[in-house]
Parts: structure tokens; C-alpha cells; sequence
């Protein structure tokens, strides 16, 4: 059996562009045949193991010959197993056995196939946020510098994509970074949310378990922790059906897509200010962006994550609906399903979030640009600030009001009817009514003055907010991502 998105001949078969063109191969190997198969002869081990140690007849030879068997894997002949059998886990059963003829009769004892399925579904899930998180911290953690280094460039802020008061470009990067966070704990909960299945039998009631003790209750329970244990979780459901909650899947495939909101949104800013030629990402040496405009600089690495979150958000509606239609204890229209989306949505978070820590380590300002922009604009955001200094200086509020409307009105038709540059400021210079304040004009169109505290909420939320959250991850926060295409 091959492993999600491979193929013995790539370029005559269809194979997931999310492995062969995208994913890291940490993330594709997590929800590789061979990571599930090795897996499933570790569970089938961790139960042999813990119903000797509450007394069954299981011999420490029949352990030692699984153990020396684990990763001795045939998937040739579990192919062939399973095209008989059509049941994927008894034709690894049957494979593993053939390589453990002493252990045969007691591997999988008492126990239903969703007993590896299930169990490792959530070892496969658990060990995927464990990869995603260091990588989501990082990204944070370079967003966070970029943010440090531009937290006092005034920029132009947008609301309805229509020039608003200014900003600065850390500010509005903290934005980018508030959001990320949410991520982050989000998925860190998300992880230490999950338990194991542990061994509950064919439908939940541990009924085959309990028969294998003599009713004893005790050794059952202690069954079912010593196995949750070795698997590495701290718990176990109480009570499942044949399978855990499709519930699980849900919540998690919604943070995920969560995330993707999140990539989405930072890289279609990224896009919009690259249109303004403010901020551009990384952009190499020999990197083509059109085939018939060689100027061209398109933003190719927002663009994909664009693209891949859009199918991260679409992802979670097949959990929503396989969580909905799960009738009494369990049916398997939910197997098929579960194989596609829950691989495809990690697959597809990986890469998003290796692209978008690619473009936060080479994002690039031009400040002169964002000058020349804010200077377009800020005359008019400076009319209250001007009507304020002429009170000061002895004016009428409501006459200097109507002088600066009218002075307004004429730069804007400059602007927008002949094409010209805003002049409203030389205008009030050529007006005498304004010349009380015509020496202090420069300091009131400083653009610092225009950010508000924008510099202090950068310090104060990187400071208190972003910095703890990355400790955990201190020792992973290295390292830079290069792209492959």
C-alpha cells in the first residue's frame, strides 16, 4: 500500500499535490501507511503487554517476537490480504501474525479493529498539532520582530479600503499577530484536549474485556489506563461507541480552519499593500512572475496561502456533516471521509504556515512610497488639527470650518478631476486668514503625530501577550524556511 499522495510513477499517476509538491515530509510521513501500520503493531504490543501484567497467559517470548516485529512490515502481502479480506486492519492483523507465529494466537486479543483505528487517528492527531505549533510560534515570533522594527513608521490606515487615520506598519502587523495568537491557543487546547480511545470493545461497553477478566471491573479499568499511558495521554474517554466522538474531529478541523481565516486575511493585506507597493514579500533573484510582463512582481507566496486556506476552510464541513450523521454506536460512511479530510487538513495548515514564516522572514518596506502616500492624503487629515490651532490663535471656529471646506474642496477636484498632486496645504500657505499658524504648518503635519498611541500598543502587547506565549517553544524558534517551488 502506498502512502497518502504517493505513487510508483508520479508523473503517469495522479498523486496530492500536498505531498508531492507542498507539505513538509515530517507532516506527510505523519499521515503515512507506514506511520498508521507501525503504529497499529505498537497499540496491538502496549495491549499484549498490559494483559500480562494483569495476569493473562501471555509469554514475555510472545512480547519479545512483537517487539522485534514492529516496523518488519509487508505491504505487499497486507495488500493482497486486504483485497481478500476487504478490511484493511484484520489484513495487517493477519500480516503482522505471519511475522509472529508465537504471538498469533494472542495479538488483538478482546479487542475491536477501532480499537488501533480510532486510537491512532488520535496519536496521528495529537503528533500533527505537535508538529504545527513550533511552526505557528515561529511565524509569530517573526511577525513579532517585524513588528518591532516598524512599530513607529506611520502608514496610512484603511477602513472599507478607504484612506482612514494613520497607523504604523508594527501597529497593523499586531493585528496579524492578535489573530495567530488566538491560533495558538487554540491549538495548543486543542491538543491537550485530546484522550485516547483506550480499549472500550465493539461497542463501547468493554464487554470483551470484562469476559477475558472474569468481571473483574478493576483489572478492566487498569487495562484501559495502562495502555492510555503507554500510548502517551494522561486520559481516556470515559465512554465511546465502537469509535471516539467524530465531535473530536470537528473541534479540531474547525481550529484549523480557523487558522486558515486567519493566513487568509494577513495574506490578502500583504496582496493589497503589495498592489500599493508599500509591503512586498520575499521576491528572489531569478523569480519570474509572468510569462509576458517581465516588470511584473507578483505576490506568488500570498497567493498560495490564499489558496490552500480557502480549501482548509472548506475542510471542516465534511467533520460538521460525519459528526451529524453518526447513527447509535457507529456506522462507517464516516471511514472514507475521515482518510481524505483529516490528513488533507493538516497537510494543508502545514504548508500555509511554512509559506507564511517564509514571508515574514523576507517581508520589505518601502517607506518612501508610504510616505509619499500618507502625504497625499494627511492635508485633509489635518483640517482639524488646523481649525484647532486657529482657535487657539484667536480665530472662529465655524468661519476658519468654511474657509478650510471650501480650500478642500478646490484640492480635492485637483485631485480627482485633473489628476494633480493634493495642494490643499500650499493653499492654506498662499491664504492670509491662516497665516497666524503658517509657522507651526510643519509640525502639525508631522505624521508621528497622527498614530496615536500606535508605538505603545505594539510595545505593551508584544511585551505582555505575544513574548509568554512563545516560551514554550523557545527551543524551536530557529531556522529559516526555504521554499522548494
Amino acid at each position: 500500500m502506498a502512502s497518502p499522495g504517493a505513487c510508483e510513477d508520479p508523473q503517469s499517476h495522479y498523486c496530492s499535490p500536498l505531498v508531492s509538491r507542498y507539505a513538509s515530509k515530517e507532516m506527510g510521513f505523519n499521515f503515512s501507511q507506514r506511520k498508521k501500520v507501525g503504529t497499529w503493531r505498537r497499540l496491538w504490543l502496549y495491549l499484549a503487554q498490559a494483559e500480562k501484567s494483569l495476569g493473562l497467559p501471555i509469554t514475555d517470548e510472545q512480547i519479545k517476537e512483537m517487539e522485534a516485529n514492529l516496523d518488519n512490515i509487508d505491504f505487499k502481502i497486507a495488500a493482497e490480504e486486504e483485497k481478500k479480506l476487504r478490511h484493511d486492519v484484520t489484513a495487517h492483523l493477519h500480516t503482522f501474525a505471519r511475522c509472529c507465529p508465537k504471538a498469533a494466537a494472542i495479538i488483538h486479543l478482546g479487542a475491536t479493529s477501532c480499537y488501533v483505528g480510532d486510537n491512532t487517528d488520535l496519536i496521528v492527531l495529537r503528533d500533527g498539532l505537535n508538529l504545527l505549533l513550533p511552526k505557528l510560534a515561529r511565524v509569530i515570533g517573526r511577525l513579532a520582530d517585524f513588528a518591532v522594527a516598524h512599530a513607529d513608521l506611520p502608514t496610512l490606515g484603511f477602513t472599507h479600503y478607504q484612506p482612514a487615520q494613520l497607523t504604523t506598519v508594527g501597529k497593523r502587523c499586531c493585528l496579524w499577530i492578535q489573530d495567530l495568537c488566538m491560533d495558538l491557543r487554540n491549538l495548543e487546547r486543542a491538543r491537550d484536549d485530546l484522550r485516547f480511545r483506550g480499549v472500550k470493545g465493539s461497542t463501547g461497553t468493554q464487554a470483551s474485556f470484562l469476559q477475558l477478566f472474569e468481571g473483574d471491573h478493576r483489572k478492566v479499568e487498569e487495562l484501559d489506563r495502562l495502555v492510555t499511558a503507554k500510548a502517551g495521554f494522561k486520559q481516556s474517554y470515559t465512554v465511546t461507541g465502537q469509535t471516539y466522538s467524530r465531535k473530536v474531529d470537528l473541534e479540531v478541523l474547525s481550529i484549523l480552519a480557523s487558522l486558515g481565516a486567519s493566513v487568509h486575511k494577513i495574506c490578502t493585506d500583504i496582496r493589497l499593500l503589495a498592489n500599493l507597493k508599500e509591503i512586498e514579500e520575499p521576491f528572489e533573484k531569478d523569480q519570474v512572475s509572468s510569462s509576458a510582463m517581465p516588470s511584473k512582481r507578483k505576490p506568488m507566496r500570498s497567493e498560495r496561502c490564499c489558496s490552500l486556506a480557502r480549501h482548509l476552510m472548506t475542510l471542516v464541513l465534511d467533520p460538521l456533516q460525519t459528526a451529524a450523521v453518526q447513527w447509535l454506536e457507529r456506522t462507517l460512511d464516516d471511514s472514507a471521509n475521515r482518510r481524505v479530510c483529516l490528513a488533507e487538513a493538516f497537510l494543508t495548515a502545514d504548508i500555509i504556515l511554512s509559506t507564511l514564516q517564509n514571508i515574514s522572514e523576507g517581508l520589505i518596506v518601502y517607506p518612501k512610497v508610504i510616505d509619499r502616500r500618507i502625504r497625499q492624503e494627511l492635508p485633509f487629515m489635518a483640517t482639524e488639527k488646523i481649525i484647532m490651532a486657529m482657535v487657539k490663535a484667536g480665530g472662529d471656529r465655524q468661519h476658519c470650518h468654511e474657509k478650510i471646506r471650501v480650500l478642500a474642496q478646490q484640492a480635492a477636484a485637483v485631485v480627482k478631476q485633473e489628476g494633480g498632486e493634493n495642494d490643499l496645504i500650499a493653499r492654506i500657505r498662499a491664504d492670509p486668514y491662516f497665516s497666524p499658524i503658517h509657522p507651526h504648518l510643519d509640525g502639525l503635519l508631522d505624521p508621528s503625530s497622527f498614530t496615536g498611541r500606535a508605538p505603545q500598543q505594539v510595545a505593551k502587547f508584544l511585551k505582555e501577550e505575544v513574548r509568554p506565549a512563545l516560551i514554550p517553544y523557545r527551543s524551536k524558534m530557529g531556522g529559516k524556511t526555504e521554499l522548494t517551488l
